[in-house]
Formats: structure tokens, sequence, C-alpha cells
């Protein structure tokens, strides 16, 4: 029961922007769970749940090193205030930053979770990511400069 409730609330917070305990539990509790705030608290503290902003800017529940841990408006800003120039050589992306953005960058760019980026390094000012194939790397060119 417990295991095929956790399942329930990954799903749940996978579709939903659940923001509190209580929203968790009423969407348990519809789902067929009889559950209390103490099953809910417990199951977020064994599941290693964190807050991460939503779509709306709002915190919500999320697992971390998810894709949706990492805040669109945030990424979205630090690209267009971070990022000088990308191209490509290759299946090499090179995307080049002010100095010392290209963490904070790259951490966005991770965060794509794109299964076509096969590996990223981050220096100081520059990004070197690997992607499959030169198709997949004018594709996320497109993608980083529309950002």
């Amino acid at each position: 029961m417990k295991r095929s409730r956790q399942q329930a609330i990954i799903d749940i917070i996978n579709e939903h922007d659940v923001k509190t305990q209580g929203e968790l539990g009423k969407r348990l509790e519809a789902l067929g769970y009889d559950v209390t705030q103490a099953t809910v608290s417990r199951d977020i503290r064994d599941l290693k749940l964190i807050k991460a902003p939503g779509s709306d800017g709002k915190q919500r529940y999320a697992l971390p090193g998810t894709k949706n841990t990492v805040s669109t408006v945030g990424a979205a800003r630090i690209f267009s205030e971070g990022v000088t120039s990308v191209d490509h050589v290759n299946n090499i992306v090179i995307v080049k930053t002010l100095s010392g953005m290209a963490n904070a960058v790259c951490a966005g760019i991770d965060a794509l979770a794109d299964p076509d980026i096969l590996g990223t390094v981050a220096g100081d000012d520059t990004i070197m990511c690997v992607v499959r194939d030169i198709e997949t790397a004018v594709k996320l060119i497109d993608e980083l400069r529309k950002k």
C-alpha cells in the first residue's frame, strides 16, 4: 500500500503543481487512498520531495533533480543575460557566457533533460555540450538562441 501510495504521489506532482500537503492529501483521497496529514508528511520525507518553482512561479512539490525543479522564468533570464554566443562544430555545441556565468547557464541546459544532450562541461565562461548528431546541435542552438 505504501509503495502504491508513494507512486501515486510521484504521478500527482508530475502532473499537477501541488503547493501544500493538504492539497496532496486531497488528491490522494480522490484516488481512493485514506491518508492523514502525518502519512502525507512521512511520504514527502521518504520521497525526499523538495519545493521548487512551478509553472506559475509559486513553490510546489517536486522530486529533486527533475527538469521541473528549475524555474523556467529564472532560466530564461539567466540565458538572456549571461549568454554571449552559441555555435557548434559537428556534434559539439559551444556556449560562450559572461565571466562566471557558465555554471548557471549549464545548469539550465542540464535542466532541459534532453536525451539527445549526452553531456555538458562548464568552465568560467564557456560550456561544451556534446549532442548525438549535427541535426541535434543545430536544434539546440536554435532553442538556446530563443531564450
